[in-house]
This record gives C-alpha cells, structure tokens and sequence, in this order.
C-alpha cells in the first residue's frame, strides 16, 4: 500500500504503462457474492485505473494438437472507459490474437459472411467449410479480408456502408458516390 502511493506520482509523471499480474484465491465460506479473491489486499484494487479477469474458456485444436485457446476477457474496473464490458477471442499460438477469427465471427453477427452449416461463404463465394478454414482463407485473400473489415467496422458503428447491396468501399463514400 505505502509502496503504491510512493509509485503512482511517479508513474503519473512518466506517463508510464505498469501492468501487475495476479492469481486467484477461493474465500472459505462465502455464502453470497463471488468467492473469488486476488491475493496481497486491496491496495492493488483501489490504486488499479484498470481491472481485467482473464480466463482461458476454451481449446483451439487442429486434430489431437491443441494450436490455441478461446478467451474471455471481462473488464472489472475501469477509471478511463466504460467498465464491465466483455470480449471474446481466439489466441493462436505462436500468431497472438487472431484478427481473421475476428473477422469471421463478426461477419456472421453482423450478416456479411452467411454460415450455412459449417459453411462460410461471402458474396456467394465460399470460403471455408469450418471457422479455422475460413480464417486461412482470408488470410491468404488479404483484399477480401479488407473487404470484410470495413463492412464490418460500418456495421458496428451503424453506418450504412455495411448495409449497401454492392458494397461500397470507404473511398466510395468519401468521394461522394
């Protein structure tokens, strides 16, 4: 605690990133609430600008080999944006985050790629049977995959690119067309 007042005046005027990273601890006997707890008190909790639980949900395999895991991140506090928002991603090893997944997943939310089964198709041109195929696809296809990414980004903020019948691309838009 005294450790962390000394700290954050200096942290503040370097402008520096510190990022602490903690377990969890079960607490006996709780009847109401979570049970979990973090370890060395609340110093931590209460000088934090930011507080992430982040949970591996899932395995990503290929066959028997496991290339990766599904996450789930939930933001507990928040001093500088919106708090308690979720996220959840694929993390393939030795790639990080994959932003193909991402691409794939929200293209369905958003009905820009159709899923027919285990089919992915975009514009009536199928591009994998299965999300990881689909993902391979579009990295290998980076104009589609840029594509995808604007009408995606346009949906997500509304925006009526998304909904075009012959998508549009954002320099259309710009440009007045």
């Amino acid at each position: 605690s005294q450790a962390l007042r000394k700290l954050t005046a200096n942290i503040s005027r370097t402008n520096t990133l510190v990022i602490f990273i903690n377990q969890i601890r079960m607490k006996i006997g709780v009847m109401y609430g979570s049970p979990e707890t973090t370890t060395g008190g609340n110093a931590l909790k209460f000088y934090a600008s930011v507080r992430l639980d982040i949970r591996r949900i899932g395995a990503i395999k290929k066959g028997d080999e496991v290339v990766g895991s599904e996450t789930r991140v939930k933001v507990l506090k928040n001093k500088v944006a919106p708090p308690f928002r979720e996220a959840e991603f694929a993390i393939y090893y030795g790639e990080g985050i994959s932003r193909f997944s991402e691409l794939v997943d929200l293209g369905v939310k958003f009905d820009i790629v159709e899923k027919s089964g285990a089919w992915y198709s975009y514009k009536g041109e199928r591009i994998g049977q299965g999300k990881d195929n689909a993902r391979v696809y579009l990295k290998e296809h980076p104009e589609m995959a840029k594509e995808i990414d604007e009408r995606v980004r346009a949906a997500a903020s509304g925006h009526p690119l998304a909904f075009a019948e012959e998508p549009l691309m954002a320099e259309d838009v710009v440009a007045g067309e």
